[in-house]
């Protein structure tokens, strides 16, 4: 029987991410929601898809220092194929560290790349982006609203190419991070209600294949829509 698990849901529910949860309870795959008192299911028991969404801050540190003494067994399941999508700023934790106002927040170290907060500046937007990979090619549109800056220590890393909108960095038209079945992204809210084509792309790596997701045609109908207002030069990103 295939395994999902959300993580934290009581403090990464920012920006109407909780929508996603509530979305994967509807595809009929049994679906665990653990608590930040309660240890990750996927630590002891493995799982096909584990999700994490946007948190403060503050929660952000002690996530960090909550899976730190896990970080072997995370990247051991990254390696192996399970597919983990943290959105917001979840998943910077993956990263080397956190630079906020001169000090240094060590990170997972998982992954290669660096992430540099201001609390006062706030990096708003929408992001319409491009995702391929050997078998895939799709648009992805969302909105971004974050106080950090990513920098990819490994361009190898990216996970999708701005169309319009900023990218993560400054003169950098990248958005979000890929390594194996692991995928970050600073695209807030509902993105698999808003994204059906990712959805469908996410579940089948995880072996998670429905027939039809609910709301497909519905959700197939409004994520055309969206796409051409985001097209639409006349609409501004900010």
């Amino acid at each position: 029987m295939k395994k999902m698990e959300v993580l934290f849901p009581e403090l990464c529910n920012y920006f109407g991410d909780i929508g996603n949860v509530k979305y994967l309870k509807q595809c009929g795959i049994p679906l665990k929601q653990t608590a930040f008192t309660e240890q990750p299911a996927f630590l002891r028991e493995g799982a096909d898809f584990v999700y994490m969404g946007a948190m403060t801050e503050r929660s952000q540190e002690r996530i960090i220092e909550k899976l730190l003494p896990h970080k072997s067994r995370i990247s051991e399941l990254i390696e192996s194929g399970t597919v983990f999508l943290f959105t917001g700023n979840a998943f910077e934790i993956m990263g080397k560290s956190i630079e906020d106002s001169g000090r240094e927040i060590p990170c997972l170290g998982l992954l290669d790349f660096h992430v540099k907060r201001d609390m006062m500046k706030r990096y708003s937007g929408l992001v319409l982006a491009q995702f391929k990979d050997s078998e895939t090619e799709m648009e992805i549109a969302g909105f971004r609203a974050q106080f950090t800056k990513c920098r990819l220590g490994d361009r190898g890393l990216q996970f999708t190419e701005v169309v319009r909108g900023d990218g993560m960095d400054d003169n950098d038209t990248g958005e979000g991070v890929r390594h194996k079945n692991f995928f970050g992204t600073y695209l807030l809210g509902p993105l698999l209600v808003t994204n059906p084509a990712l959805t469908k792309y996410l579940l089948g790596l995880a072996g998670i294949c429905p027939a039809q997701l609910p709301f497909e045609e519905e959700l197939a109908a409004a994520y055309q829509k969206r796409l051409r207002d985001f097209k639409d030069k006349s609409i501004g990103v900010h």
